[in-house]
């Protein structure tokens, strides 16, 4: 473990944090097996910490069209472009476990061009990172095109969701210099003990 400071910004004693931070967050070390960074970042803002989950929750964990392996496709492309080493290092630790598939992260991280992955995936992910980095430019025929390839409206406005919402977290991550836990580097990766 790395003595570095896990964020620019104050890092709460999770003993004094709200019940419902603290619950949800003893929850996903239970899960995991340790607490994520991004949790104890964001929880010396209580309101924001809940809105930020709220969001996230709502886009990341239902379901519908896209997997989700190709929701964390997403985060981990558009993280990437926004050099985000957080999110693309503890995201890419997700797609491996969803995906079943240690190298892909890698790949799509790295360009999501010429990763192993479908033409409608990267139709996706052209979508996502165009979002990402220039917004101003999405047109009817980028809608089009998606629906070309098979994503209804709802897929749509998930990938565009998406990518907006970790455009965000990639900048609250990178103002914050928010560090990732060294255990993500492994997961998806060996096997667990």
């Amino acid at each position: 473990m790395s003595d570095t400071p896990i964020s620019r910004f104050p890092i709460p004693d999770i003993n004094e944090l709200p019940e419902d931070i603290r619950k949800r967050i003893l929850a996903v070390q239970e899960k995991s097996g340790f607490i994520p960074n991004i949790f104890m970042a964001l929880a010396h803002r209580p309101d924001e910490f809940r809105a930020f989950f709220a969001y996230h929750d709502a886009l990341m964990e239902k379901g519908g069209g896209l997997s989700k392996g190709e929701r964390e496709m997403i985060v981990v492309a558009t993280s990437g472009l926004n050099q985000c080493i957080y999110c693309v290092v503890a995201h890419g630790a997700i797609l491996r476990i969803r995906e079943k598939n240690p190298l892909l992260a890698d790949q799509i991280a790295t360009n999501y061009r010429q990763a192993d992955i479908s033409p409608r995936q990267r139709a996706m992910l052209d979508y996502a990172v165009k979002v990402s980095q220039q917004a101003y430019e999405i047109s009817d025929s980028d809608i089009e095109s998606l629906q070309q390839q098979g994503f209804n409206q709802e897929d749509i406005w998930d990938i565009g969701a998406i990518s907006a919402l970790f455009a965000l977290s990639n900048r609250l991550t990178n103002m914050a210099n928010i560090l990732p836990n060294d255990e993500f580097y492994l997961l998806g990766r060996i096997e667990r003990v």
